[in-house]
């Protein structure tokens, strides 16, 4: 599964997602664009979209794109912080719908 990591998620968070090629958006040189943009960039590339921009999910109306966007919530997005939750999107990032928000952590 190919899965792009938003620009708030930590590139080393990568080495956690096992089995699957990540990019960032900052690899593809996509930072600074916008949500709206992104998503319909990342869904053209991409199999999933991972963020841990809570705000995501009521800023942009998902059921436009073809793409499951999964929403890491973590303490804060520093890596000791999401890493451990790496197992779980590995088990959620299959069963992803398109167009829907899956939300990964507490």
């Amino acid at each position: 599964m190919k899965i792009l990591l938003d620009e708030c998620v930590p590139a080393r968070f990568a080495r956690s997602l096992v089995g699957h090629s990540v990019s960032t958006v900052q690899k593809r040189g996509w930072a600074g664009i916008k949500n709206g943009e992104l998503l319909a960039l990342a869904q053209e590339e991409f199999d999933t979209f991972v963020t841990v921009d809570r705000k995501l999910g009521t800023q942009q109306d998902l059921t436009k794109f073809r793409i499951p966007v999964l929403l890491i919530r973590a303490r804060t997005n520093r890596l000791e912080h999401i890493r451990p939750l790496a197992g779980e999107l590995l088990e959620k990032v299959s069963g992803a719908a398109a167009g829907e928000l899956t939300i990964v952590g507490s």
